[in-house]
């Protein structure tokens, strides 16, 4: 097995236990709080505040800038040792610096991203967000040891390391509901102990999810020490490829506070920020476990090809990575989009709620293929330490984020707010996957795109057929409103027969016609199963 096929493997498998019981700990916490709620909208504000700031660490400055300079850094004569103990000792000083801010400034930060909510929610929420925002330091330190393990090819831990944490967050979770009761909906039913058990679980989880990570040192062959001799670093190189970075991360999060406070406006008894983050969750299962298992690995090679200067290897890493993805992304699609009202039953109380929250899905899905391609397409201009040209697609991309928030919150009905921020956020996706991957071809002046938009394009004719027969078996079985929606266990199951049906047909439709790209992609599916 080739060393991006273990890498794959490995993080896939971890992935995939990760997002399941990722999904467990959400079921648990939504039978504390609901899902379309003013209480879960609040909690949801609280604890989304630390992953914004954990997005601009692990997305923006680390992926962009630390892989690729650990990755040079390697080829000096420590190893890059003394390089990464500055790093992290720089990294650790300024995470408790963010965090102490944020801190101060939690009324604002939940007043800025829920504007529209009533008084009692706003004090709730900001209650909250005192327990949530110690997350900050842990996330970003968690981002920073994965990410620096992952550039010396130790990939399991960053992937398993969630995995506690979940398990932490169900045992809180639950404990919630033994102590306090299930559905604590509304607001002013809470207390200062009731805050502090929820809170505190969701904060504690992230602790013991970054302690993990400590234990797995030797195995990089690294040993940390406290350096504050930040000379050599390279600062001034770092800070000019992250300040690109950093200015692109900050206008997502601004379209972000656009879109939350849009949502917040709807909060109560339609789907809003809770609901959405759900939905947003159900997408990043098959993102998660498919494009980030297939894709790190792919980024790590990438970047020591880009750094040689082997462009012509760079550019089969791009068309392989994207076939690949492609094969796999695409059938995802086809069987979340058929199986959506039964796995929005899995967040919800009742069929009502699912029919109610599944649009949003919908929405949200019309992007899924795209991003895929994205991640490969930006994470190559970072593997050339250009983030100056990601900084302005992606601002693009933000601009119409906003741009259709605002129109959604302005013309359409507040029982459809949430699935028409999630429609214009796939269409602000698309657009900004074509430029980039225009952008990208004109710097390598090709980049197999012929190849892998076809691949793409037979795919997807293999998935229309997969997805109807799939629709079809949810009709003879009662229908979106029938059994598969009478319960979460009903919603799993129901969902995980619609998915297992439409991929049947895919491979079929693909066999049949003998496509190239099933032969590989089956080889690597088979690594994840189990060895008799």
């Amino acid at each position: 097995m080739s060393s991006i096929g273990r890498a794959s493997v490995l993080i896939g498998a971890g992935t995939i236990v990760s997002r399941v019981s990722g999904v467990l700990r959400t079921i648990v916490l939504v039978a504390a709080i609901g899902s379309i709620s003013s209480a879960g909208d609040a909690f949801a504000v609280a604890n989304q505040l630390p992953n914004n700031i954990y997005a601009i660490i692990s997305t923006g400055l680390l992926t962009a800038v630390v892989v690729p300079q650990i990755v040079k850094a390697a080829a000096h004569a420590d190893g890059g040792q003394a390089f990464i103990s500055k790093l992290f000792t720089l990294g650790t000083v300024g995470l408790l610096g963010a965090t102490a801010l944020a801190m101060i400034a939690a009324p604002l930060l939940v007043h800025v991203y829920a504007g529209k909510f009533t008084d009692d929610q706003l004090a709730l929420s900001t209650a909250f967000a005192y327990w949530c925002l110690p997350q900050i330091f842990f996330y970003g330190l968690y981002a920073l040891l994965g990410e620096i393990l992952n550039a010396r090819r130790v990939f399991g831990p960053y992937t398993w390391a969630p995995i506690v944490n979940n398990i932490v967050s169900i045992a809180g979770f639950g404990a919630f509901i033994l102590l306090f009761g299930g559905q604590q909906v509304r607001v002013d039913a809470w207390t200062p102990s009731m805050i502090a058990v929820l809170a505190a679980t969701a904060t504690g989880g992230i602790v013991v999810q970054t302690a993990v990570l400590m234990f797995f040192w030797r195995r990089a062959g690294l040993t940390l020490r406290p350096d504050f001799q930040w000379r050599g670093v390279g600062l001034r190189h770092i800070s000019r490829l992250a300040g690109w970075t950093f200015l692109m991360v900050v206008a997502g999060q601004l379209a972000g506070i656009v879109q939350s406070n849009v949502l917040s406006g709807a909060s109560g008894n339609d789907p809003a920020i809770f609901a959405s983050q759900n939905a947003w969750l159900l997408f990043m299962l098959p993102y998660s476990i498919i494009v980030l298992s297939i894709g790190t690995p792919y980024f790590t090679q990438l970047s020591e090809h880009a750094a040689a200067g082997r462009d012509d290897e760079v550019r089969a890493d791009i068309a392989r990575s994207i076939r690949t993805l492609g094969f796999f992304i695409v059938a995802a699609t086809a069987a979340l989009a058929v199986a959506a009202v039964p796995a929005s039953r899995i967040f919800t109380n009742g069929s009502e709620q699912a029919l109610a929250a599944a649009p949003v899905l919908w929405c949200f899905l019309v992007c899924l293929v795209p991003l895929a391609v994205l991640f490969v397409i930006q994470r190559t201009f970072y593997a050339y330490n250009d983030t100056r040209t990601p900084f302005f697609f992606t601002l693009l991309q933000c601009a119409l984020v906003a741009g259709g928030a605002i129109a959604a919150g302005a013309f359409v009905d507040r029982s459809d707010l949430a699935a028409g921020v999630a429609l214009t956020q796939s269409f602000a996706s698309i657009v900004q996957v074509i430029v980039a991957t225009v952008l990208l071809r004109r710097r390598l002046s090709g980049i197999g795109t012929g190849s892998w938009l076809s691949a793409l394009g037979r795919f997807a004719l293999a998935a229309i057929p997969a997805a109807a027969a799939g629709w079809g078996v949810l009709i003879l079985l009662g229908g979106p409103e029938g059994w598969m929606t009478s319960s979460v266990a009903a919603g799993i199951a129901g969902a995980a027969v619609l998915g297992l049906v439409v991929l049947a047909v895919y491979i079929g439709i693909l066999a049949l016609f003998r496509t190239p790209e099933l032969a590989p992609a089956l080889a690597l599916g088979r690594r994840f199963l189990p060895k008799r």
